[in-house]
């Protein structure tokens, strides 16, 4: 071969090898940038529990990201839109609400959704008694809890009916619809023991690829302990003005942290695109916004409510007491309750615990709800700091103090108990620490333990083996969204709690006059349709709530986010910090 030849073969070659490096570049390369350059990184403080919507009770959860249904709520402004349903329609009589399905709807894995979808959802699982969903609490009608009808109108139609008026007939219609071609086997086809196996299907260890989603986004990837990975869903309905496809970020993370300094520490460290804002980082955060380029977001008043609450279950399992007798008569003391909600001092925790951020809370409902109720407007009982009052409750309801200052019973039994809460969350954990020092105050002792997340959960759904604990619950606009909270029966009940299905039964379990009346109130309130009249309704559930304190309440605080700046279009809301994440996008750095 000549040496021309050989150099035109070499030229041919090298050219050869820079075209294969350029098309790796431009395919493999630029892929990966795009999806880093459309990626949405921040942290939950524990894993989901479960991939199973139906069957989900607590947050983290993935649901919001991978599943919607008929309508949505605009956190924005409040008002309920169209989502999987393109309209809906009340009969005359307000006891029947057709939705029209928009068109061409498909799941993640490319299978039409249709009526069919949202009958199975409906009739095959929310409304089957075997399974034990908390949904179906919400969907409970008036007195005898009864459950709408779900009827099938044609390809594109379905039609809901009640049987008597239901204030929130159309946003209790709002929960997510799931996919009958890959669950509808779970349902017919059993265990062993003669339970579905929807009961253990879509748990955690399942293969994100066998999740069918309807949402924005679709799970990419689980790695229990580290991250959660979310994709687009190609198949989301969703289009801009532009008839450009939503959403526009290619995948969410969330990187599990072990606390919340973790996650403060991975936000300044440009780990994460958005962080809580919590009162203790509130100033350096504050102080680093324009430097780190991005912007604290403050809705006011979360929509949840913090609250110590202590265990008046009176029942037994297998013959043992589910709260030691002797402790069981102080909690279900009422001045017993009033006295600890008094001896807190809830403004010293506002200003040195919270640094101001957040209000006192007096009420049970959501305080930006147009149906929350205040001691000034309303008459709810408020419980200021007063410790000679806390003694003289004590004092009256036969407590006695020892020669050195501690309370004790009529049977002289030392006033003892333990608080739990979740460990890792630091704001918690200074306030457990408060209270234990204020009911010192008052000759109580106070054994204060954080525990795990998942130690909480099974402690207050199943084996309910505590004394006091302190949690938050959400909520929203609509108050009919806690009935499963305030229905005795209801699953979230937790301050009395009955066995939930497949759990021990419990013997002895008493429900009390006021208990049962709250439940009445909520059942009421979502029976009336005036506005007004339903106002008052709820009021007076709150004020039976303050004056018996099944809960006592603490702060409620601002709800605050940091947000990195390169994301656009944030709509800030106290309600969900990136509810319209189908069109958040990331600018170009």
């Amino acid at each position: 071969m000549s040496f021309r030849m050989l150099r035109k073969w070499l030229y041919l070659l090298m050219s050869l090898v820079m075209v294969v490096a350029i098309a790796s570049c431009s395919i493999d390369n630029f892929k990966a940038r795009d999806i880093e350059s459309s990626r949405l990184v921040y942290s939950i403080l524990s894993d989901p529990k479960t991939f199973n919507y139906a069957l989900n009770s607590e947050r983290p959860n993935i649901f919001g990201m991978t599943y919607k249904g008929l309508i949505a709520e605009n956190y924005e402004t409040g008002e309920i839109e169209p989502e999987l349903a393109e309209s809906w329609e009340f009969s005359n009589n307000g006891l029947a609400l057709t939705y029209t399905l928009r068109e061409n709807l498909k799941w993640s894995d490319g299978e039409p959704l249709t009526v069919d979808d949202v009958i199975f959802t409906y009739n095959d699982v929310f409304l089957n008694d075997t399974i034990p969903t908390q949904i179906r609490d919400v969907l409970r009608i008036g007195e005898e809890g009864k459950l709408p009808k779900v009827i099938k109108l044609n390809e594109r139609q379905v039609k809901f009916e009640v049987p008597e008026p239901f204030a929130p007939f159309l946003r209790n219609t709002g929960v997510s619809i799931l996919p009958k071609h890959a669950l509808a086997n779970s349902i017919t086809q059993t265990d062993a023991e003669g339970n579905p196996l929807f009961l253990s299907t879509w748990g955690t260890s399942t293969a994100p690829n066998e999740i069918v989603c309807n949402g924005p986004y679709m799970l990419k990837a689980f790695t229990p302990g580290e991250r959660v990975v979310f994709e687009r869903n190609p198949y989301y309905w969703r289009t801009d003005d532009q008839g450009q496809p939503q959403p526009y970020l290619q995948e969410v993370i969330w990187q599990v942290v072990e606390s919340q300094d973790s996650e403060f520490v991975q936000f300044r460290s440009g780990g994460l695109d958005l962080t809580g804002v919590k009162p203790d980082n509130f100033s350096l955060l504050k102080r680093e916004e324009e430097r780190g380029d991005f912007t604290i977001y403050n809705g006011g008043p979360a929509p949840s409510s913090l609250f110590i609450s202590f265990n008046l279950n009176k029942g037994s399992r297998d013959g043992k007491p589910l709260v030691d007798p002797v402790k069981s008569r102080w909690f279900n003391a009422l001045e017993f309750r009033q006295a600890v909600a008094y001896a807190i001092d809830r403004p010293t925790m506002l200003n040195n615990i919270y640094q101001g951020l957040g209000v006192l809370q007096n009420s049970s409902i959501f305080p930006l709800s147009p149906y929350s109720a205040s001691p000034e407007e309303d008459g709810v009982r408020a419980y200021d700091y007063n410790l000679e009052k806390a003694k003289d409750l004590l004092l009256s309801a036969g407590f006695q103090y020892d020669a050195n200052g501690q309370l004790q019973d009529a049977d002289g039994n030392q006033v003892r108990f333990t608080l739990i809460t979740n460990a890792g969350n630091k704001v918690r954990e200074a306030i457990g620490a408060q209270i234990k020092q204020d009911l010192s105050k008052i000759g109580i002792t106070v054994d204060f333990n954080p525990v795990s997340w998942g130690s909480l959960v099974e402690k207050l759904g199943d084996s309910l083996d505590w004394e006091c604990h302190m949690i938050s619950l959400v909520g929203g606009l609509e108050p009919n969204g806690g009935s499963n909270v305030w229905n005795p029966d209801g699953g979230l009940h937790a301050f009395n709690q009955k066995p939930l299905p497949g759990q021990d039964p419990i013997e002895g379990r008493e429900v009390a006059d006021w208990e049962a009346r709250i439940g009445q109130l909520y059942i009421k309130g979502a029976q009336e349709l005036d506005e007004a009249k339903r106002r008052e309704i709820y009021v007076e559930a709150q004020r039976i709530v303050q004056e018996q304190l099944p809960f006592i309440y603490l702060i409620n605080q601002y709800s605050m986010a940091a947000i990195r700046n390169k994301v656009q279009n944030v709509k800030y809301s106290p309600l969900g910090a990136l509810w319209n994440i189908y069109e958040l996008s990331l600018a170009e750095q």
